[in-house]
Order: structure tokens, then sequence, then C-alpha cells
């Protein structure tokens, strides 16, 4: 008798996405990536146009981005995309400097070639969206450098801290974009780099430090300018 043949195993199907959980990721982009500016109005119906999504699910998402603070719910019951107040950017400083170069120095020693490669690739389509005068592709590539080291540094609990933080104050960021003058700013994604290839968890720490000064300096002013 023949022996029987090996019984195949069983292919694992791929996680289906549920609807809610992608029209969530769809709005947090828009709002982290200067899709949505600040101070802009956010509508239930005028979100599931944009997404072509059902209403349950882009009410369930403004509620959670609501909760989490990257809109705000106003006295005349609209949510909008928050503006920032100088304050509050002092605020989101003390807890980015406190926690980002930090998670930066943990990642050194965690990353692999292939990570260094891809914060180059990274640091490159910076360059290239600002020639561009390309907001929303460099609010993505900055973001996207930054969290490749936060992400690497296996810091679950810091890491929840900091993309809130981002979601925050990333809309205002268009501010800095359009002050943006690279011919006399340091290069410190670079510095980042550099020190990361070299192992050194100090290096890499204080050029992210002086990165988040930087943009939050230009933040401030930003807003000042605008207040006046």
């Amino acid at each position: 008798m023949p022996p029987r043949a090996a019984r195949a195993a069983p292919v694992k199907e791929p996680r289906k996405v549920p609807a809610h959980e992608r029209v969530h990721a769809k709005l947090r982009g828009m709002i982290l990536f200067g899709e949505l500016q600040p101070g802009q109005a956010v509508t239930l119906h005028g979100v599931a146009e944009r997404l072509g999504a059902g209403l349950t699910p882009v009410r369930e998402s403004i509620r959670q981005l609501t909760a989490e603070g990257a809109l705000v719910l106003r006295d005349n019951r609209r949510v909008c995309v928050p503006r920032l107040s100088c304050d509050q950017v002092d605020q989101l400083a003390l807890t980015r400097l406190a926690v980002e170069p930090a998670m930066a120095a943990r990642a050194v020693g965690r990353m692999s070639d292939d990570d260094i490669a891809t914060l180059e690739d990274l640091d490159a389509r910076l360059d290239a969206a600002i020639a561009a005068d390309d907001v929303q592709s460099y609010l993505w590539a900055n973001c996207r450098f930054h969290f490749t080291f936060y992400e690497a540094s296996q810091a679950d609990f810091l890491l929840a801290i900091t993309r809130v933080a981002w979601l925050r104050f990333g809309p205002s960021l268009r501010m800095v974009f359009a002050r943006l003058d690279t011919s006399n700013v340091p290069d410190q994604h670079g510095r980042a780099i550099a020190a990361l290839r070299a192992g050194d968890r100090e290096g890499v720490a204080a050029a992210l430090e002086s990165d988040i000064r930087e943009g939050l300096g230009q933040l401030r002013t930003a807003l000042r300018d605008a207040a006046d």
C-alpha cells in the first residue's frame, strides 16, 4: 500500500482590516500629513465622501481622534483641526525633548543596514519635497524619518506618547514648511545618520534634539507672526 501523501499545512489567510480601522488610518494620515489644515472644519459627510466610506466608521474615527486631541469640538458643536497656541507648543516641546532623543538613542544598536538605507532615502525625499514645494510629501517623509528611529527603540510606552504628540502638532508644521531655508541650517538628519553608523548614541540624541528645537522654534515664530 503506497504511503499517504503528507497533508499540506493550512494556508493562513491574511487578516482583513475592518472598515473602521482603514478609515481611522486614512483620516489620521490626513491630519498628520497636512491634508487638513489647522482651523479647518471636519464634517461627517465631508470625510465620508472624501474617503468613500460609510458614516458609521467615519463617526467612530472622528470620535477617537477627538479623544486623542487631534481634532477638537468647538462650542458650536463643529469639529475642527486645532490651532496651536504658543503655550501648547511649549508643552509639546517639554514632551518631545524629554522623550524623542532618548528613544532615538535606544534605537542605536537595534537598527540594521536596511534601516539606515531607509533613513538616507527619506532624507533625500525631504530635500526633493522642499525643492518641489510639496508640503504633504515633506510632512510624510519627515514623520517617517523620525519614527524609523522611534519604532526601532522597542519602547512601546514612549512610542504611544510620541504618536499623540505628533498628532497634536503635525498639522501646524505646514507653517514651518513655508519658512524653510536649508541654505544656512545644519543638516541634523545627516548628523543623526552619521552618528548612527558610528554607533554613537549621544550623537544621535543630540542631532534629534537639535532638529526638534529648530522645528519648534520656527513654529513659535510662525505663530507669533500670524498673531500680529
